[in-house]
């Protein structure tokens, strides 16, 4: 028998993964992300003393938000579809822009409120003109930051790389209200938060330009092939598997809420958001009216503060602890964390002080925290790579839904009868519970690797 060849003996490696998102990168985008989530909850724990101080109906305060998260519901989709043509840095620094500018304005028209400048009518209806850039623009970063994470992982992978991605707004809500009460200077008073959160945004615009390369769009717009993050090139071994075939060959078309694959995510993610934007809309008044702060609004900064950081970090240990620890897939995340919410949501019916008040509220929180990225893996995981950035949309889309009309909805609520404001909390999350239970997909289907 004729000797065999070395090299004829021996199988060609399979083609090496592209390595994975550098941590220089990674913290890049957790930034993006973390500056956002930072400034926002800072204007959460802010707003409250703000509306008692210009005597604004709580009701209206929850209401300037509306017309900012009408705009996200509709930019987003938009601006997630766009970042597969013009790439997601450029979509993440439009973000930034939008931030800065609706920061910089709200606090300028609230300042001129509290200064006399201007009624409170007019201030409270400029700072929601503002507060729009932020639903029309700060809407591109999101989705673009999801889009590259998700487009740059396995399968098996990306529930623990999008909680990562999660937790950054999560760290976010940490340190926002953690620093807001120290931005109450002199001369700018409630309104610091917001010019000095402007700055942080500009700085983080700068990093993001400098150093962050111009990314190539990984798939083109009409979906043709493309670079997967792990395969050796866009046309390896398509013909071999037609479950490979479909998750790299489809022709993507656009998505829509509704449509089979997406739509028990798109529900729950709907009324699970619902809750949560309910449960954050309630909690600032809540802890002025029960600790007696609505004569001394100024004071009730520090404590709205503390039960917001208390329940970020809450989410942040869901996030960063749970999750990865006990290797949670977008069901299990799911269906736990909504359980979890709507118990924290009873404590927090019945807690009368600060300390019982800030443990309610991290409860309710720490089962979001695990609802929240949970029903994000489970839309991506739901859909091909291809289209991965239209799936960031729909699902920056109904977070942005959730907070058009819930927020004042449940202040609404709560002012006629606390118990009527948390009752339809909970109902919500034991609805999502029930019919996440019999429609959503099982982990070990979701998670699987495709090769």
């Amino acid at each position: 028998m004729a000797d065999v060849e070395p090299s004829q003996a021996i199988a060609p490696p399979p083609p090496a993964r592209p390595r994975a998102i550098s941590r220089e990168r990674m913290a890049l985008l957790f930034a993006v992300m973390l500056t956002t989530a930072a400034g926002n909850t800072a204007m959460q724990s802010v707003m409250p003393s703000i509306g008692t101080a210009l005597q604004i109906n709580d009701v209206w305060i929850s209401l300037a938000y509306s017309w900012s998260a009408l705009l996200w519901v509709v930019c987003a989709p938009f601006w997630a579809e766009r970042s597969d043509r013009r790439g997601r840095k450029a979509m993440m620094a439009l973000g930034l822009v939008g931030f800065i500018a609706s920061f910089s304005l709200c606090g300028l028209m609230l300042w001129f409120g509290l200064s006399g400048y201007l009624t409170a009518f007019w201030a409270l209806l400029l700072f929601a003109v503002a507060r729009s850039l932020y639903g029309g623009f700060g809407s591109a970063a999101p989705p673009a930051v999801q889009a590259y994470v998700a487009s740059r992982t396995p399968r098996s992978e990306r529930t623990q790389a999008l909680s990562l991605i999660a937790s950054s707004f999560g760290l976010g809500t940490v340190i926002g209200p953690a620093l807001a009460p120290l931005m109450v200077l002199p001369g700018v008073g409630l309104t610091g938060p917001f010019l000095i959160f402007s700055a942080i945004g500009v700085l983080t615009l700068i990093a993001l330009r400098w150093r962050l390369p111009n990314d190539e769009p990984q798939f083109p717009a009409r979906g043709k092939a493309y670079d997967a993050p792990y395969s050796g090139s866009p046309t390896s071994e398509m013909a071999e598997d037609d479950e490979e075939k479909d998750e790299e060959q489809v022709e993507p078309h656009k998505l829509r809420w509704f449509e089979p694959r997406l739509r028990p995510w798109v529900i729950c993610g709907l009324l699970g958001g619902h809750a949560q934007a309910m449960v954050l809309g309630i909690s600032g008044f809540l802890v002025l009216d029960r600790l007696g702060l609505r004569d001394t609004p100024a004071e009730g900064t520090g404590p709205v503060g503390l039960v917001l950081m208390s329940g970020a970090i809450a989410t942040l240990l869901a996030q960063w602890g749970l999750i990865p620890r006990f290797n949670l897939g977008p069901r299990a995340a799911s269906l736990s964390g909504i359980a979890i919410s709507a118990f924290g949501v009873i404590f927090l019916g019945f807690a009368d002080d600060l300390h019982s008040i800030a443990l309610a509220y991290a409860i309710a929180s720490l089962g979001f925290g695990l609802f929240r990225p949970g029903n994000t893996s489970g839309t991506s995981l739901a859909v091909t790579r291809a289209e991965q950035g239209q799936a960031s949309g729909v699902t920056a889309s109904v977070a942005g839904a959730s907070f058009i009309y819930a927020p004042a909805l449940g202040v609404w609520l709560y002012g006629h009868s606390d118990w009527t404001g948390f009752g339809l909390i909970v109902a919500l999350c034991l609805i999502v519970f029930a019919y996440g239970w019999a429609s959503l997909q099982k982990d070990s289907l979701l998670t699987r690797d495709r090769r």
